[in-house]
């Protein structure tokens, strides 16, 4: 199980070395599992000098959780609590919910009592736009009409392409690129004074937006620009 949990969240084809590394084996242990896993039909394909991928299509029963993981699930919606917007809150404590409802009884004391909290982050309550609409613009690939007024509180309108949300501990900022400026920029949201979704889509995928971004200077700095 954790062989295939290592291949599920690899982007590509990962070493064997690295494998047996992170679950402290050897090599010749590693090899051994991984005929095994071929043996019972899991499509896990290995290419020498390469490494191994699982095949696509391949799914593990659900909600095999391990206690690490489930204090990562509760310290993350407990960080969603107090930054997120009510209605991701809201979902994440569902998923909690659901989560507890269904793993053994055991693993259910440490998601419910995980001894790990966060600093409580409460969004301003003077926002002009809802941040519902931020992550509905991301989710769908829209582009949006942004009415945002900078530090100078000099206020411009622009269409922007939405790639990604950032939660600091002082602000949440949206990245996006500006077809005014012709770049990349940060939004802060508690500056945007109008977000309007456009009835089209992106004229680039956002996993390319986002493949761009990371290979310009912004990703290397925080996010705090100010459009």
């Amino acid at each position: 199980m954790q062989i295939i949990q290592i291949l599920r969240r690899a982007n590509g084809p990962i070493a064997a070395a690295r494998i047996a590394e992170e679950l402290e084996v050897s090599l010749r242990t590693l090899y051994r599992d991984m005929v095994s896993l071929e043996s019972t039909g899991v499509p896990v394909r290995g290419e020498a000098g390469i490494g191994y991928i699982l095949e696509q299509g391949f799914d593990m029963p659900p909600l095999m959780f391990t206690a690490s993981e489930l204090e990562a699930v509760m310290l993350g919606a407990r960080m969603l609590e107090g930054r997120g917007d009510e209605s991701l809150a809201r979902a994440a404590r569902d998923a909690v919910a659901k989560i507890a409802a269904v793993v053994p009884e055991h693993l259910r004391s440490v998601l419910i009592d995980t001894p790990l909290f966060v600093p409580q982050y409460q969004i301003p309550e003077s926002l002009s736009v809802n941040t519902e609409d931020i992550r509905r613009s991301l989710r769908m690939e829209r582009p949006v009409e942004l009415i945002y007024k900078d530090l100078k509180d000099d206020v411009s309108n622009r269409v922007i392409w939405p790639v990604l949300m950032t939660f600091f501990d002082g602000s949440t900022v949206l990245a996006a690129w500006c077809t005014l400026r012709q770049d990349f920029r940060a939004f802060r949201i508690d500056r945007m004074i109008k977000y309007h979704l456009l009835d089209e889509t992106l004229p680039k995928r956002r996993k390319t937006l986002f493949a761009e971004w990371r290979k310009s200077e912004h990703w290397r700095y925080r996010l705090t620009s100010d459009g």
